[in-house]
């Protein structure tokens, strides 16, 4: 709009001749071309197809029951996080369906790995949280593995979390040295996952004086095992400054030994295993073995799902992950949340799978039972 001395005017532009000649060629071929045999089929039915593409990926949940299948027994760690997000993460998916969670225990989380990969349907109606450590299970060939990680759709993983070795108060063993000079028991309950790999890694590449006693269905139980001084300790994971396990500390039963991460934790006041490495194959080993706890509670699909489904997953996980009352639960259970996209989860398992295959002998020999 132009002023001219208190009036406005509005200019009226006229197209050059060369835009008016090019505006009735086009007019004029979209003409003819709608005049052609089937042309106007063609519109409408692309047209059709992809509303009827967004429209399904929307709709598609709705009236249906989404299975969440879980590597645990009910009330361990996996299990607690599953019955977590299962409870929020519907309000963010289209259609709301309903949502059951399944418990498949065995193995080490085996069971249900291989299940969510050869049994489940594909058609995003079943999603998993298994261990984080089946991945370097697969890489590392376990016994009874028969699942590819790689083409696993990963949804996301709600935390990031460390591996440490708690011993008991009563043990004696007050630092690292220690388990170069004194035996110690240590509980773990079998299978791929690790827990179990994890004690076995540092007896047979480090030389520690483990002798490791297995055949507990879980974490749980090993942990009952050490305040009935079955065991002197267990591997495991801990979480945030909020976790449940840092208490097992602060009521003195347990004490932190160290963490098997190149890097210390601020808050832990516990020395890395890395401390005590003496070779360059013992620090690459140690190193591929601490990657999956950057996994965190990995969230997956089985292969194949339709990318439009996995893609709306995707986006309900991550919405859940900012939804106030799923972060007010957590912090009532005492769940530190420390979210991880599915893009990034997938990116770190296709990192391990392209581990050099000298460094997956070296701990897969490592890991072996005796």
């Amino acid at each position: 709009m132009i002023a001219f001395r208190n009036k406005s005017y509005t200019p009226i532009l006229h197209p050059a001749p060369a835009v008016k000649e090019e505006a009735a060629r086009s007019r004029q071929w979209n003409v003819e071309n709608l005049k052609r045999p089937g042309a106007l089929s063609i519109t409408l039915l692309l047209a059709f197809f992809g509303s009827a593409t967004a429209q399904g990926a929307d709709d598609f949940y709705r009236g249906k029951t989404l299975k969440l299948v879980v590597g645990t027994s009910s009330g361990q760690d996996y299990d607690l996080w599953a019955r977590l997000i299962g409870r929020h993460i519907t309000r963010h998916i289209p259609g709301q369906p309903t949502l059951i969670v399944e418990n498949m225990p065995g193995a080490g989380h085996i069971v249900a790995t291989n299940h969510l990969f050869n049994v489940a349907p594909r058609d995003g109606t079943t999603i998993g949280m298994v261990s984080r450590g089946m991945t370097d299970a697969a890489i590392m060939k376990v016994r009874n593995i028969r699942f590819e990680p790689g083409r696993f759709n990963w949804l996301g993983s709600p935390e990031v979390n460390y591996r440490v070795m708690f011993v008991s108060a009563a043990s004696g063993i007050g630092q690292i040295a220690d388990l170069f000079e004194r035996e110690l028991i240590v509980g773990a309950p079998g299978g791929g996952q690790g827990v179990t790999a994890a004690p076995l890694l540092l007896k047979n590449l480090l030389g520690l004086k483990l002798r490791i006693v297995t055949g507990y269905r879980s974490p749980g139980e090993v942990v009952l095992a050490v305040t009935r001084g079955e065991v002197g300790g267990l591997v495991t994971t801990v979480g945030g400054p909020a976790s449940a396990r840092r208490q097992w500390v602060t009521d003195g039963k347990m004490r932190v030994l160290f963490n098997m991460e190149p890097e210390l934790m601020p808050w832990l006041e516990a020395p890395t295993i890395f401390d005590v490495t003496k070779t360059d194959e013992q620090r690459a080993v140690l190193t591929f073995f601490a990657g999956n706890t950057r996994l965190g509670r990995p969230l997956m699909a089985p292969p194949e799902v339709p990318a439009e489904r996995v893609a709306l997953l995707r986006r309900a996980f991550d919405a859940t992950m900012r939804d106030a009352a799923f972060l007010k639960e957590a912090e009532t259970m005492g769940f530190e949340v420390s979210p991880q996209s599915g893009d990034r989860i997938a990116a770190q398992v296709a990192a391990a799978l392209a581990t050099p295959e000298e460094v997956v002998r070296k701990a897969e020999k490592a890991v072996a039972p005796d």
